[in-house]
This record gives structure tokens, sequence and C-alpha cells, in this order.
């Protein structure tokens, strides 16, 4: 899935822009655009960025089919002579991006484009789709596993996701934010992870008995024996049948290595205190109790608040389709353009009536600032790629909008790092993205710099991001120059 050709996955109005900068403009001047959004989804206090390696994927295959330019052919809109330029296009300029699996926060540019005109703005709705919905799930994913407090979490939203392709991107975001497993096979299959399920009440009420159905299960499969046990009667039935089998497990010799329930229904805390107190009268104080049915970040925060004895936790629509936020909100935005007589980049700005969509200009990159002693962040300041810092001398950061609310780091006590990487130059891709697994454990690398308030579900503590005092002066400057005066 990863070799197809998503050139036309684009809106309409950027091909329609392309010829119109191909007639009007120089085709070959260079822009830069910033790929970044404006706001955590679900109130967090925080995102993790995912996508890059599908966007490599796109921007090495972007290329016009014949049968691509018949197509736009027939819309009536394109010149012959635009037609043939589509069909030797192909990207030539730079891409620099936060890596996959980073922690990141509302503003700050995620991928940033330098390239001719007409290259970027093909460019921007496939970007936006990819690194939105990766970005979105993988956020989603993390404040799972963060609420599961150490638990195992697996994702298995295939058959509620919004189609294959959100199934699977999905799944591998999920996992580069810290589940353990996905039922998705495909997923598994093309990013090396680990797969994991059980069985379904079908599987049960198929048999004569459930007894004869946990059985037949634990036969097939001794060293990976959950047994569903709410298909009839959870307590009177279910558990009592799973706790027969593990003892005809143990005096047959077989070893016990992992093992235990799942709930699918009812009321999770009630059931699996309950179900606790059973197993360990049983002897089976190691058995594992996993639960499922419409689990999120806040139900599994309640259950734990409520004393659940689940240890292992499968999470599935909810976390699939991020249900109480459906869409992260990534915006592409033009910071540039170039002086073709001198090669320098004049800055250029988007106002707006909401302050909020005011963009910042220029050609900027991001420093993540750090506490020296704990190596927590302290804040991101968004500059200018020509600015130099020297960690050994004082450092004053301030708030862009509320200028008078000012931290001062003294010499020594911040580290300073550089969050953007090179990922095309020239149109050749200079990057190569990590397995998804190890994806994974930069990620909880990454979510160990936040502080325990801005990891929190609710009312998280806000992390800086602030401007550098040459970008702050310039959008002010830029400002006050669209001030018009009679």
């Amino acid at each position: 899935m990863s070799e197809r050709n998503l050139t036309l996955l684009t809106d309409f109005y950027e091909l329609t822009m392309m010829q119109g900068y191909f007639k009007e403009k120089d085709a070959n001047e260079t822009v830069i655009f910033d790929a970044f959004y404006r706001n955590n989804p679900v109130g967090s206090g925080y995102s993790i960025c995912a996508g890059l390696d599908q966007v490599i994927d796109y921007v090495k295959n972007l290329h016009f089919d014949d049968d691509d330019v018949d197509y736009l052919r027939t819309t009536g809109m394109f010149e012959e002579d635009f037609l043939d330029y589509l069909r030797h296009f192909h990207f030539s300029g730079d891409i620099y991006a936060i890596p996959e699996g980073s922690v990141i926060f509302p503003r700050e540019p995620l991928v940033k484009i330098i390239a001719p005109i007409m290259e970027a703005q093909l460019i921007e709705t496939a970007l936006l789709n990819i690194i939105n919905h990766q970005s979105l799930i993988a956020t989603k994913a993390a404040r799972v596993v963060y609420a599961a407090q150490g638990d195992g979490v697996m994702e298995f939203g295939l058959r509620r996701a919004q189609g294959p392709d959100a199934g699977i991107y999905g799944a591998r975001a999920a996992m580069i934010a810290g589940c353990i497993g996905t039922s998705n096979v495909l997923c598994g299959k093309m990013f090396d992870v680990p797969v994991k399920g059980t069985h379904a009440h079908s599987w049960i009420m198929s048999f004569p008995d459930e007894l004869t159905a946990f059985r037949t299960y634990a036969k097939l499969y001794p060293n990976a024996c959950i047994l569903l046990v709410d298909t009839y009667d959870t307590l009177n039935s279910g558990i009592p049948n799973a706790i027969k089998v593990f003892k005809e497990m143990r005096e047959a010799g077989i070893p016990l290595t992992f093992y235990g329930i799942r709930l699918d229904s009812g009321d999770l805390a009630y059931l699996s205190k309950k179900a606790k107190k059973m197993l360990d009268a049983a002897g089976f104080p190691d058995a594992v109790i996993s639960a499922s049915n419409d689990l999120d970040e806040t139900l599994i925060s309640s259950l734990k608040l409520q004393g659940a004895t689940i240890n292992s936790w499968g999470v599935g629509t909810n976390l699939i389709t991020s249900k109480d936020c459906p869409s992260f909100g990534g915006v592409y935005k033009l910071a540039a353009i170039q002086d073709k007589a001198t090669g320098k980049f004049i800055p250029k700005i988007k106002l707006s009536e909401n302050a909020e969509k005011i963009t910042n200009p220029g050609n900027k990159t991001i420093r993540r600032i750090y506490d020296k002693e704990n190596g927590k962040i302290i804040a991101d300041l968004i500059c200018l790629v020509d600015e130099e810092y020297d960690t050994n001398k004082s450092l004053l950061l301030f708030d862009p909008k509320e200028t008078w609310k000012k931290t001062h780091l003294a010499p020594g006590t911040y580290t300073m790092r550089e969050m953007m990487i090179p990922v095309f130059l020239k149109g050749e891709c200079v990057y190569e993205s990590p397995r998804v697994m190890d994806i994974q454990k930069y990620c909880k690398s990454e979510l160990a710099t936040l502080w325990e308030e801005s990891l929190r579900l609710e009312f998280p503590h806000r992390v800086h991001v602030d401007l550098s005092k040459p970008l702050w002066d310039m959008k002010n400057e830029l400002l006050d120059s669209y001030h018009y005066h009679e």
C-alpha cells in the first residue's frame, strides 16, 4: 500500500492554483510553507506527531501518470501546455520535519516545505491528510495508555475505523503512542508490530456448551489462554468454567505462562473485583483480567479510581476514531517567498480578526528548552533559522501575547535541542524512518520529558510555546505595515 501513487489525492483548487502559477507567475519561485496546528485535541496538554513515514512515501511516488493527465483534461479546466508540464512533474524541494513520536505543541511547524511554489502547493492536501490523521490517533492513544497506568493497552478498532486506511494507519499511530499490540493483522505485517487477540462470543456459542468451548481454546492456545467469560453469565458460569479449565491445565502439567479472562460487558469495576476474588481463592492470583467494551481514557481512569482489578485493556472504537475529537485541525500556510536577486526569504503573514489565525512569518525552526537538572521541558522557542544560542549564557523567554510574562533562565541551568530535521534536500530523501517499535521507544522517552501536570487528562498545564525576540519583532513589523492610514 505504501507504493500507491497518491498524486491526485488533492483538493481541486491546488491544481487550478498550480496552473495559475504556471501561466501568470514564475513557476520556479521558491517559497516556504509551514504545516502546524492551533489547538491540542480533546483538551490535551500535548500532542504526538505521527505520519512522517507515509509523507515520505507520498513524496517519493509523486508523479502524474498518463491516465491522471487524461482525467484532468476531461474537467475542461486545464490547458495542454500545463498538462504537458504535469507529465514531467516531480518534487525537487526541501522538507524539514519534527520526527515521529515527538511531543508537539500548538502553532509550531511540524513540517516545513522549501520548494518551487507549484510543488509546495500541490502537496498541501495529502500532507495534511496524513499528518492530521495519524497525529490525532497517536495523541488519543497516548492519553489512553497514560490512563492505564502501566497496564497493557491493545488497539482493536479496525472494524469501527472509517475505512481500511484509517484502520491500518490509525493502528500504526496507536502503536507509536504506546499500545502493546493491535488486532490488525495487515498493520502487523506492514510495520512489524505485535498482533494480539483472543476469541469472540461466536466461538463460545458455536460449541454445545461454554466449558467445551473454553477447553478447546485452551488446548489450541495453552500459552495465550485468555477466555471471554461474559457470553452467558459472567459470575455464575463464565468465571467458574474458566477456573475449571485453568485447574485442568495445571493438573495436566501445562505451564500457565499467559492466561486469564476477558470482560466485555456489564459493570466492569464490580465484575473485575468479583473475578479477582474468585481467581485468587482458586489459586490463580496472577491471572490476567482484561476488559473491553467502549473504553477510552476517561472510563479507564474512572475504573481505576473505583478500584477495578483490570490489568489489561482492549480499546477499539473510541481510540481508532478519536470519537470525542474526530479531527486534528492542522493547517498549511505560506511563510516566506525567496527574493531571486538576493536569495533572501521575504517573510509573509496572514492576518485575521481572530488572533489565533494570524500566522508566524519567515524561515523558522524550533528549539526545545529543557531543565538541565531533571530533563523536563521548560518551553519551546520558535525562532528564525539563522539565530544562534549559547546555553552558557542567560536566556529571556516571554509570552508572545502577554509580553509582560517573562522567564529568565540562568546560564548553565538549561539545555536546548533543535527539533526539526532534514527529510528531503533538493528532491532527494535524506532521512530513513525508524521501525515503528523504535519510534514507540522514542515516544516513551519524549513523554517522560513532560511534567506530570502537563500529562493529566483534565485541565493540564499548558507548555509555553514562545517566539524569539527577532521573530516577534519581525511579526509585529509586518502587522504594523498593514495598518494603512488615509
